[in-house]
């Protein structure tokens, strides 16, 4: 009888302590991170009245006769499953996507507890803790290296109010572009204007190379494409007539790339081309041939054709030519013993040379008079070369911003050995680059960068610059030019296509204040500086073990490591089964309401039936004693 009743009172014991889980369940249904909990029963050990007996020949095997002595809450389980993800405003909340939790310490790293709540904000210090004041451990960034290392030990996460990050002085520009190697182009500038000595210059006064005249354009982007003599003089070479007295005598003026064979003196062997007619239906009488090569040749031939008396019955000794800002040939008549000049201008066709119409219209606006100290003159159309440009700011050590231009300008082409183009590189002053004075900030003499027949970059001479800012930064900065691999496609390329720049980047940058951070599901917290970078400031460690659900609870969401927990095996989010983070957002407890309610019910009805026992066996204790008396 007296057994029933402690049956009855375990089994009140038991339902309390599963009410007491289900409560404490129920009281954190809105605690950020919580894992609720389950009471296991199991019974208690049996009483053996009789015990099992095997069967023994025409007898058959008894089984023992127990009684159970109640029950007993053999465990508490925490159910470690993922509760729901709920987004918040706050960027430094965090939750945890999958297996795995926060690791914080309340005693600078010596002892560390664990949590699901990412409920994190920074202190006045700069230390990233919980609610509890726990500070978050992990990766900082080091400062030397300005990289997070993940496999060193974790300490506390701790980034400095009013953080900045200085200036990081430039020292690569990388340039990917197209310089276009077609016939017919957009991007072009005017060939080099000559100065009052006949020498040439480019927009910053600063003295150039003529051009070679057969990979120039016209003044639509056309080019010239001249075909060269082919054997030297008398056999052919794309080119104009000119003549200066009324069509009586004419001079040939061709195309040659055969450096041996310029003449711009007018003592060239005869051409064999057909003679333009004069006015009267004659023949012109063919006087002399020139060959050019480059730009100064072309204008040198012309200038001493249309002054010189030896060389031509009809010139104004006070005739000049040069080429003006705007890349057209110009010939004045206003010099000393100038004379009226008479200029008429007509392609050359013969047996091994057919017209070229782009060069030859180029050149008939020259076709006129000039009377003798005129101040007008006549002038060609513009003749340009095929140019881009690409610029981007560097930084030197201080921080300050300087625009540095690269100017392209194509120099020669060939069929066999594909084409090349010069780069000059250029700041603004009083920066200086170590250009010839007084253009310091002058890449000078400019670079060559060629490329193959297949349009592949083939070399460039000049890797890079030493930069001065002369502002009291760092002098003699050295920038390296990358213009991409040799014999690839990665970097500058010479295509058929328009001219245009695809990408160009530096890796400077001034001084800028911290302005906000960010968490990226790696739990790398990534500052945003008001420079415009950004970068990894630390990482939060996470903790993953091999039974969750052996760590100790500690109050405040947090948990501690137990024997039966098994070691924290320490890595970063998303690796090793670990799961990801996401900010602004945290977990939210995973119990279930309606099924702690439900339990209620049945903890409920359980505790009344054991209670029950109770009564009904004190009921039969009172029928006992009563029939004693």
């Amino acid at each position: 009888m007296l057994r029933s009743l402690f049956d009855g009172i375990t089994g009140l014991q038991s339902h309390q302590i599963a009410m007491d889980v289900e409560s404490n369940n129920i009281a954190n249904v809105n605690t950020i991170g919580y894992k609720y909990s389950r009471a296991n029963f199991s019974d208690l050990l049996a009483q053996t009245n009789q015990i099992a007996t095997a069967p023994q020949g025409a007898l058959g095997g008894k089984n023992a006769v127990q009684v159970g002595l109640g029950t007993t809450v053999s465990s508490i389980t925490r159910i470690m499953s993922q509760g729901s993800i709920q987004n918040t405003d706050k960027n430094t909340d965090v939750a945890i996507q999958g297996d795995g939790f926060f690791i914080v310490s309340s005693d600078g790293g010596n002892t560390y507890k664990y949590s699901r709540s990412g409920d994190f904000k920074f202190d006045a210090s700069g230390n990233f803790v919980d609610n509890n004041g726990f500070i978050v451990q992990g990766w900082v960034r080091d400062a030397n290296t300005g990289l997070v290392d993940s496999t060193a030990p974790i300490s506390n996460i701790q980034i400095p109010p009013g953080l900045t990050t200085p200036a990081n002085a430039s020292t690569e520009v990388v340039i990917k572009a197209n310089l276009s190697a077609s016939s017919k182009i957009t991007q072009y500038s005017p060939t080099y204007e000559t100065d009052t000595t006949g020498a040439f210059v480019n927009t910053n006064g600063a003295p150039v190379a003529a051009e070679d005249m057969g990979i120039m354009f016209n003044g639509s982007g056309t080019a010239f494409s001249l075909t060269s003599a082919a054997n030297g003089p008398g056999t052919g070479g794309d080119g104009i007539f000119i003549s200066t007295d009324g069509g009586q005598t004419y001079a040939e003026f061709r195309y040659t790339s055969n450096i041996a064979d310029i003449n711009t003196t007018g003592t060239g062997a005869a051409g064999a081309a057909t003679s333009p007619l004069q006015s009267d239906g004659t023949a012109s009488v063919n006087a002399n041939v020139y060959y050019f090569n480059t730009t100064e040749d072309f204008r040198a031939a012309v200038a001493n054709w249309a002054s010189s008396n030896a060389l031509n019955v009809g010139a104004s000794p006070g005739a000049t030519v040069n080429y003006n800002n705007q890349g057209k040939l110009q010939i004045m008549n206003n010099g000393t013993g100038a004379t009226s000049l008479s200029i008429q201008v007509a392609g050359i066709t013969d047996a091994a040379t057919a017209k070229n119409d782009i060069f030859t219209s180029n050149f008939l606006t020259l076709s006129g008079n000039i009377a003798a100290g005129s101040a007008s003159s006549k002038q060609s159309q513009a003749v340009n070369a095929a140019t881009h440009s690409a610029s981007i700011d560097v930084y030197d050590s201080l921080g300050s911003k300087h625009t540095l231009k690269v100017d392209f300008r194509k120099e020669s082409s060939s069929p066999t050995s594909g084409t090349s183009w010069s780069y000059s590189v250029s700041v603004p002053k009083p920066a200086d680059i170590g250009g010839a004075a007084p253009y310091e900030n002058i890449l000078n003499p400019a670079g060559l960068i060629s490329f193959d027949t297949a349009g592949a970059l083939a070399g460039y001479n000049i890797p890079g610059i030493d930069f001065t800012g002369n502002n009291g930064s760092t002098p003699n900065q050295a920038i390296t030019l990358n213009f991409g691999n040799i014999n690839k496609f990665d970097g500058i390329t010479s295509f058929d296509n328009p001219s245009t720049t695809s990408g160009i980047s530096q890796d400077g940058y001034p001084g800028g204040d911290l302005v906000g951070i960010r968490i990226d599901q790696s739990g790398t917290l990534i500052g945003s500086f008001s420079n415009g970078r950004s970068f990894g400031l630390a990482q939060i460690g996470m903790a993953k073990f091999s039974n969750n659900e052996g760590l100790v609870s500690d109050g405040g969401n947090v948990y501690l490591q137990s024997a039966n927990s098994g070691d924290p095996i320490i890595g970063t989010a998303a690796t090793a089964g670990r799961g990801f983070m996401q900010s602004s957002a945290l977990e939210a407890s995973n119990v279930d309401l309606s099924k702690s309610l439900t339990n209620l019910i049945i903890i409920q009805r359980g505790y009344q039936a054991n209670a029950k026992t109770i009564t009904t066996s004190d009921t039969l204790l009172e029928t006992l004693l009563g029939i004693k008396r």
